[in-house]
């Protein structure tokens, strides 16, 4: 999730007040005009009396968010990585199934990951299952059973246009399996990930 506030913007010539959005992609402010400025199109941000000011190859836009401006101006000069995102920490024991990916496996290599056990009972971080079909996410109540109870099983699957199977086709069959979904992330232009994880309730049975 991002985060959300309202100001005062200005930005090509143009002043007005609405809502701007923090997200993984950008920046995006929404009022009597709007824009959007992609995480790549920063060059800088900085944070004047409680004003965020974003420069930009198009030029400097301009929210007034008060106190927030600091946090803002932070986790854009400082954006997370997908890892980051993904919760998958060094040490953590992690298993790849069905995602073709490898500079995101690379990646996982990097960062110091362990190979887990998805046939030991709480064997498991994250499971990271691909899964463009019906059939795949069949494995969900499976591996609900090979993940520690504060673990998760993303969900990585085609998005867009591309997509092969519906959001709310995967959230009913993880629902099935006993899982919640709680986050989605950015896992690459073509796939997103859907975060299930154990309820609280049952964590400790």
């Amino acid at each position: 999730m991002g985060a959300e506030a309202r100001c005062t913007a200005r930005f090509d010539g143009r002043t007005g007040e609405g809502t701007a959005l923090l997200e993984g992609a950008g920046l995006v402010f929404r009022g009597p005009f709007r824009f959007a400025i992609a995480q790549a199109e920063i060059r800088g941000a900085r944070a004047d009396d409680g004003v965020l000011v974003v420069a930009t190859d198009r030029g400097e836009a301009t929210l007034a968010l008060g106190a927030k401006a600091v946090a803002w101006r932070d986790k854009l000069i400082h954006p997370k990585s997908v890892l980051d995102k993904l919760g998958a920490k060094p040490g953590a024991r992690v298993v790849v199934l069905g995602v073709d990916d490898s500079d995101f496996r690379a990646d996982l290599a990097a960062r110091g990951v362990r190979e887990g056990d998805v046939g030991r009972k709480g064997g498991v971080d994250l499971v990271f299952l691909g899964a463009d079909s019906v059939a795949a996410l069949r494995q969900l109540r499976t591996l609900k059973a090979a993940i520690a109870p504060d673990g998760a099983v993303w969900v990585v699957s085609r998005k867009g246009k591309q997509a092969t199977i519906k959001d709310v086709e995967v959230m009913a069959i993880g629902k099935a399996a006993g899982l919640v979904d709680n986050k989605v992330v950015a896992f690459s232009p073509t796939h997103t990930a859907l975060r299930f994880v154990i309820p609280r309730a049952d964590r400790a049975l």
